[in-house]
């Protein structure tokens, strides 16, 4: 019995071996098929993640706005005359006869005021003047009465030249006296106050009784008269739009209490010269107001229609990239590759911007950039969408009709 064991044994060692061996095989092989399958699926993952990495961008040419833009700036209506009115002879009123509202015509009667000091001294200056006319004819009498003596050589030619001379001094103050009764005679005109030219009485500060100061500017205007059958409008337009401001220019004007009314205005001129404190040109329009439908001193909001720039491209204001190294736009270049370009504005128009440089017509500009974007980076386009700068600028227009 012992004897069989023992000659069986070996068979069986070696069938163990076999069937140990087998399992080591099959155990690599699952773990080979499970670092195969890791390392496929890694390499899988990197390669999704290299492409979900890439972004999705939207990218457009930059469109011309050839539609030109409308500058909407705030003004200030002023009529076209407009005259303070002061008195040139002291004295008390004695009646006026426009109050606040009155349509008066040239040379109308205002006021009148009453001079009582003036009058006295136009008399005086009267009685010196015939005083003078008296002195002056005994001096021509005296003077031809010694002319004709010293002809006979009754006199010396000396007591004849100073009879001549006392004449002529005479005649002298006879001119001064005349001139001073006409100096007087002017300001006692001033005693009627009237209006300088046709318009309409905006202010009337005095009443019957009060005192009248002479003196034009140190207090307050008896009168003002102004014309609104044209009206002056004064507009500040900054310095980057000053250059397309020519006289001549068409212009419109809206006011608050009409809305949806437009009032056609000129340019008529500039002051030429910006102004250091703001930075802005003073732009002098003209607006035609017959039928007095706007009132001097309102506020008014003026729409300028500017002239195209053949070479300023409109992008929206959000493709635009501010870093350190300054502007920017990102465009897409060869292979799909990302390219920043430093770009310079024309014009901020809110929503969209007017590039002047740095921008070609073909350039294919990608709208909302991400932040992390740099130059060589891959990006992927977008299958379609609209354009956004014909967006930007059909919103910018409808804002601009409704605003209007």
């Amino acid at each position: 019995m012992s004897t069989e064991i023992q000659i069986n044994s070996p068979k069986r060692l070696r069938h163990l071996k076999l069937i140990g061996l087998v399992a080591l095989l099959v155990a690599a092989g699952v773990v080979a098929a499970g670092v195969t399958s890791r390392v496929h699926a890694k390499q899988e993952l990197t390669t999704w993640s290299a492409q979900q990495a890439i972004p999705t961008v939207v990218a457009y040419p930059p469109k011309p706005d050839t539609e030109g833009q409308s500058l909407v700036l705030p003004g200030r209506l002023s009529a076209f005359v407009n005259a303070p009115i002061y008195a040139r002879v002291p004295g008390y009123l004695h009646a006026w006869y426009a109050d606040i509202g009155t349509h008066v015509k040239a040379g109308q009667l205002l006021g009148v005021i009453d001079t009582p000091d003036l009058d006295q001294q136009l008399q005086q200056a009267r009685a010196d003047l015939q005083n003078s006319v008296a002195n002056e004819k005994l001096a021509a009498s005296t003077a031809a009465r010694w002319t004709r003596m010293l002809q006979q050589d009754s006199v010396s030619q000396q007591d004849s030249d100073e009879k001549t001379s006392d004449l002529v001094a005479k005649q002298a103050t006879v001119a001064a006296a005349e001139a001073n009764v006409r100096r007087l005679e002017a300001l006692e005109s001033f005693k009627r106050i009237t209006a300088p030219f046709d318009g309409v009485v905006t202010a009337r500060t005095t009443d019957i009784g009060a005192l009248i100061n002479a003196g034009g500017g140190n207090g307050p205007e008896l009168f003002s008269v102004s014309d609104a059958r044209q009206l002056r409008v004064y507009v500040s337009v900054p310095q980057d739009e000053a250059a397309a401001i020519q006289p001549g220019m068409n212009a419109t004007l809206t006011v608050p209490e009409r809305p949806g009314v437009r009032f056609n205005a000129k340019l008529v001129d500039t002051d030429d010269a910006i102004t250091p404190s703001s930075g802005t040109l003073l732009v002098q329009l003209q607006v035609d107001n017959h039928d007095g439908v706007l009132i001097p001193g309102e506020y008014t909001e003026v729409h300028f229609d500017l002239p195209t720039n053949a070479h300023a491209l409109s992008i929206p204001a959000s493709s635009l990239i501010f870093r350190q190294s300054g502007l920017q736009v990102a465009v897409v270049g060869h292979d799909n590759r990302a390219e920043l370009k430093p770009v310079s504005i024309a014009t901020d128009l809110g929503t969209h911007v007017e590039i002047a440089s740095g921008l070609n017509a073909t350039d294919r500009v990608i709208d909302n950039p991400p932040d992390s974007l740099t130059s060589g980076d891959e990006v992927r386009l977008q299958g379609s969408a609209t354009n956004p700068a014909d967006t930007a600028l059909a919103e910018r227009r409808a804002a601009e009709n409704s605003h209007g």
